[in-house]
């Protein structure tokens, strides 16, 4: 069962996989129209009432596949305005043959006639409120109708996802809904069909360019919108806290502040001037330090624990505190991640290891990547945790919902690729749930070596990945 935004990017992701949209397009068109002839006899008058996007295009491809029925399209608006250009090529398909075409403009003159069956192609799923016109007098016509409704993807009004309506909705008799089942389907009185479309399996196993929709920014956002991110980490290492921080930044945090031992304040300060740094007595991280940092963390949206901090014991054991007591969402990484395991917390924990850290773990490791799938999956679930596993192929999980990512290059074994990606799981934690988080940031991160590959080969640094990460981030 997908919701409204899953299912669009699952769309978006066939594409990347080499399924256009118009080819499924067609496939829903002929699914609409197999559920009109299941309903009506050859000779039978079928209306087919059309908005001006997608959904009303799965319709317009129907028509052309009712050719033993008396089709009349009815589109909703004037053809200019027809809002992608695949429902719009298909518009002008159908003008050039013989199939009755019309053009609503003003609802008071619509007339439906008395067809044998009507089609609801006005809007589909991902379109939520009131009906404007002359959807909502063209709703009121189809309820009143003596004839029954199929409704395309979702009855027009009614809200794909609860099932609700915020005003005048389609009252469908049935509905064909495509790939999988929408939550808000469930409820209604209606006979619910599920077409196959030929949208692949990996479109939803694989992360890409598809799941980049989840990311949003409103033009009158304002400043903390988006969140912003404490590090805790260095000590034995300083390039590491910093990397987080600057990556937290670039993947889209409106704030990054690193927590650090004070031996190496001023180290990490200066790496750029956007960070703020905190620094902590001593030359490593200690139990005395934890109530100043769950202080620091409750004022912040998520936390990056690791990057740099080493193995040291009062170190461990302040990590191990740090999780005991915190409630929020953190993002564990490198040497943090050993303590996870054997701590019991009320926080929610994102954790990026590497397979050594995840074997470190207790978790099992497999060299092929389904396996490897199932492994991760089945320890997550354990853990009640969500895992980023990294390699040649990333798997993230939940313990309930697997993906896999395949962007990324052989030059990413450099060191502080983990530190960047876990910056970025940090960012978009504050705005995305733990897995769609952490696979968005896997799919960015890969994504980003790969754009620098281009340029410098397999001689990248973490540094080169962190300036490529709004680029990657913008579906460059």
């Amino acid at each position: 069962m997908l919701t409204s935004d899953e299912m669009a990017v699952v769309d978006a992701n066939s594409e990347a996989l080499g399924v256009p949209r118009k080819q499924l397009m067609e496939s829903s068109g002929n699914a609409v129209a197999r559920a009109v002839r299941e309903r009506t006899a050859a000779g039978d008058a079928v209306a087919l009432v059309c908005g001006r996007g997608n959904n009303g295009g799965d319709a317009l491809v129907a028509a052309r596949f009712l050719r033993e029925r008396e089709v009349t399209v009815h589109l909703l608006g004037r053809p200019e305005t027809i809002t992608t250009e695949i429902a719009r090529e298909n518009w002008t398909a159908l003008t050039r043959t013989e199939i009755d075409t019309r053009i609503v403009t003003d609802s008071r003159g619509f007339e439906l006639g008395t067809p044998a069956l009507a089609v609801d192609a006005m809007l589909g799923t991902g379109i939520t409120g009131v009906l404007r016109e002359p959807e909502a007098t063209v709703a009121h016509t189809l309820n009143d109708a003596d004839c029954p409704v199929l409704s395309v993807d979702s009855p027009s009004g009614v809200d794909a996802d609860t099932g609700t309506a915020a005003g005048p909705a389609v009252d469908a008799d049935a509905v064909v809904t495509f790939h999988d089942a929408k939550p808000g389907l469930a409820d209604l009185a209606a006979d619910v069909t599920v077409a196959d479309i030929g949208i692949p399996a990996a479109a939803e196993t694989f992360v890409a360019s598809g799941d980049l929709l989840r990311l949003s920014r409103s033009p009158d956002s304002h400043k903390g919108d988006h969140g912003e991110v404490l590090v805790v980490g260095g000590g034995p290492y300083t390039g590491a806290p910093a990397l987080a921080a600057q990556a937290a930044l670039r993947a889209g945090a409106d704030l990054a502040r690193v927590a650090c031992p004070s031996r190496i304040a001023s180290e990490v300060q200066g790496y750029a001037e956007d960070l703020i740094v905190h620094d902590c007595d001593g030359d490593r991280l200690a139990p005395a330090h934890v109530e100043e940092l769950l202080s620091r963390a409750a004022a912040t949206d998520t936390v990056v624990l690791g990057p740099g901090l080493g193995s040291h014991d009062e170190t461990l054991a302040a990590v191990e505190s740090f999780l005991a007591d915190y409630d929020g969402t953190a993002v564990v990484d490198a040497d943090a991640l050993r303590v996870v395991p054997d701590v019991e917390t009320d926080a929610t924990l994102v954790c990026t290891p590497h397979q050594g850290e995840l074997r470190a773990m207790s978790g099992a490791t497999a060299d092929d990547p389904a396996e490897l799938a199932d492994l991760v999956e089945s320890f997550a679930a354990e853990l009640d945790h969500t895992l980023l596993v990294t390699g040649r192929e990333d798997v993230i999980s939940d313990g309930d919902r697997t993906r896999r990512n395949r962007a990324g290059n052989a030059g990413m074994t450099v060191g502080g690729t983990g530190d960047v990606l876990a910056g970025t799981v940090g960012a978009l934690a504050c705005r995305l749930r733990p897995r769609e988080a952490a696979s968005v940031a896997a799919y960015a991160t890969g994504r980003a070596g790969e754009l620098v590959s281009e340029t410098h080969g397999p001689g990248l640094t973490a540094g080169d990945l962190v300036a490529a990460l709004p680029r990657a981030l913008d579906g460059e």
